[in-house]
């Protein structure tokens, strides 16, 4: 079986940066002249939500005295908290503001600019459209901007929403989570504008489209997209394989996996996925192992 990396891969800017801002605070820390402070019970840094969706960046960072909390309230007054990658609501700033704690914000600066223009819609008074999956903590951030937004996942609810929607002289704005596939958001701008006139900025990151691009674009039999089950990113290059694919978001994982009938494998990560693991998922499947 023939092993191809597909370029790009793996950490995008968004992600570094976040990354970086973890360990910077992390460092400062270690230098308390508390020792309590690193014991896995006495959690002196807090994360709100995972700072980027990958177990391997969250389990190192746990390792470094990060607690991960989903909501504010889990925190303590005073505490510092770091706001993950994927951006919170405007209350949730507002919420940590008055309970005195130290905020470190690691918002990719891609998601702000969705923030923003969903901000700005909203004061023109168009009905704001959110592209993405309504379960996602990206999508809640943004939805938390404005008084009121309609979610819309794909081209069938898409389809619904016009359908259901009486006011056909009504004035869309619409956004997109970042993390999207890049051929849908495309596919679900252009069911709306078939009933309404839309304002739009919806679009994926950059970073995003090129890995989903590259992934298109390769030539093989089968993809192995390395990253974790509950990242938005690795789930789309997974769909928008021309061929068989496959996911992994450990090694254990990696090596359950049966390639049986693949010639040419294509090994690409996801956008929160460290370049180690990729570098020791491809040795391994190239039979480097000791």
């Amino acid at each position: 079986m023939t092993i191809s990396v597909i370029e790009p891969h793996g950490f995008c800017a968004g992600v570094t940066a976040a990354l970086k801002k973890a360990l910077s605070l992390a460092a400062t820390r270690r230098n308390d002249s508390n020792p309590q402070a690193l014991k896995p019970s006495n959690p002196f840094l807090y994360c709100l939500h995972e700072l980027v969706h990958n177990e391997i960046v969250v389990e190192e960072l746990k390792k470094r005295g990060f607690a991960f909390v989903e909501n504010l309230a889990e925190i303590p007054d005073g505490a510092t908290v770091l706001f993950s990658a994927h951006g919170v609501a405007p209350q949730i700033r507002e919420a940590a503001k008055a309970r005195g704690i130290r905020v470190v914000d690691a918002t990719c600066p891609f998601v702000e600019r969705v923030h923003k223009a969903a901000r700005e819609f909203a004061a023109k008074g168009l009905r704001i459209v959110v592209i993405g999956h309504p379960w996602h903590i990206e999508v809640k951030g943004i939805v938390g901007e404005v008084e009121e937004a309609v979610v819309i996942s794909n081209v069938a609810s898409a389809r619904e929403f016009c359908a259901a929607t009486a006011d056909t002289n009504a004035c869309l704005g619409v956004v997109s989570q970042t993390t999207m596939n890049a051929d849908e958001v495309a596919d679900i701008v252009a069911v709306l504008k078939t009933r309404f006139k839309v304002e739009t900025t919806a679009e994926v990151c950059n970073a995003t489209k090129l890995r989903q691009d590259a992934v298109k674009a390769f030539g093989g039999d089968a993809v192995l997209v390395l990253g974790s089950a509950s990242s938005s990113n690795t789930a789309r290059l997974c769909e928008c394989a021309p061929c068989r694919a496959f996911r992994a978001g450990t090694m254990d994982e990696v090596k359950l996996l049966d390639f049986s009938g693949v010639t040419h494998l294509g090994v690409t990560s996801g956008a929160s996925t460290p370049e180690e693991f990729l570098k020791a998922a491809v040795a391994w499947l190239r039979g480097e192992r000791t």
